[in-house]
């Protein structure tokens, strides 16, 4: 069933109560809300920001347009796995097995910063993971004087959206990206360096407005941004229907043959998305918890 979009909040009081500068570690239990941003964002000027700040909780849903907190990040998990061994106790002996360390406390606390994500996604496109790296470490590297990118470290910071918006494409191309991934790029960092896009808005967006505004931008599929939400912007309801591995193991979990695909040409090749839906609802709202 759809989200219901969320109220908008007058920016300035927004952007006030959002606003997190705080230099210590993100909290192992902040409040949290499965529909919600539960990763703490980082925007392109260094601040800090997390969904639920202080100002966040007094106020009331209705005055600040987000949804009060269900939980906390230091529950989520446990709440979330007691939840979906409710709905079918099948899922037990997996959840036992395989632990979710995306949405456990300790997953919750790693910092996003957006645009470097989107930016991952979109060079990832189409490419094995190693020549992603490979991609993501020059393009680190050509505003470090350091086009091969071999002095590029996990310390090394990612350019800004102000440093890529006004790069030409040629420019950008030196990383290895084709010349369309580099007017992806380029026109992601447009929409971050202009306001269009933001991490508040990434914060206060509902599921459904989140994947609205971000399939608008060129270069961002529906699959694309449905793996930011979930395993950057770490929001538990998530749904990917159209994601060929869930569809299988879907179709595996409730007996069907996945040797064999029930529409071999079309999307929907282990079940149609009508059944997932269905099969998939008393899960909500957990049905990404991995």
């Amino acid at each position: 069933m759809p989200i219901p979009p969320r109220k908008k909040a007058k920016v300035d009081s927004q952007a006030s109560m959002l606003r997190n500068r705080a230099s210590s570690p993100p909290s192992l239990d902040r409040p949290a809300e499965p529909h919600s941003t539960n990763a703490p964002l980082k925007t392109p000027r260094g601040s800090r920001l997390i969904t639920y700040t202080q100002e966040i909780v007094k106020n009331s849903p209705s005055r600040t347009g987000i949804p009060g907190p269900t939980t906390s990040t230091g529950q989520l998990l446990d709440e979330g796995c007691a939840h979906l061994i409710q709905a079918d106790s099948r899922l037990q002996p997996l959840i036992a097995k395989h632990h979710c360390q995306l949405f456990s406390a300790d997953g919750l606390t790693e910092v996003i910063e957006p645009f470097q994500s989107l930016c991952s996604s979109i060079m990832a496109q189409q490419v094995s993971g190693a020549a992603a790296s490979s991609i993501k470490k020059k393009f680190i590297g050509i505003f470090q004087d350091d086009v091969e990118g071999t002095g590029s470290t996990d310390d090394t910071p990612f350019p800004s959206p102000a440093q890529v918006a006004p790069c030409s494409v040629p420019f950008l191309r030196q990383a290895g990206l084709s010349a369309r991934k580099a007017e992806y790029i380029k026109g992601l960092a447009a929409k971050f360096e202009n306001g269009e896009l933001t991490a508040a808005m990434l914060l206060n967006a509902s599921d459904t407005e989140l994947l609205e505004k971000l399939t608008a931008v060129r270069g961002l599929g529906l699959w694309s941004v449905q793996m930011f939400a979930c395993f950057a912007l770490k929001r538990t309801d998530i749904f990917s229907t159209g994601d060929l591995g869930v569809q299988r193991g879907m179709a595996a979990f409730m007996g069907k043959n996945v040797k064999s695909k029930t529409n071999k040409g079309g999307k929907w090749k282990y079940m149609s998305e009508g059944d997932m839906l269905q099969h998939s609802a008393k899960f909500a709202p957990y049905r990404y918890v991995p």
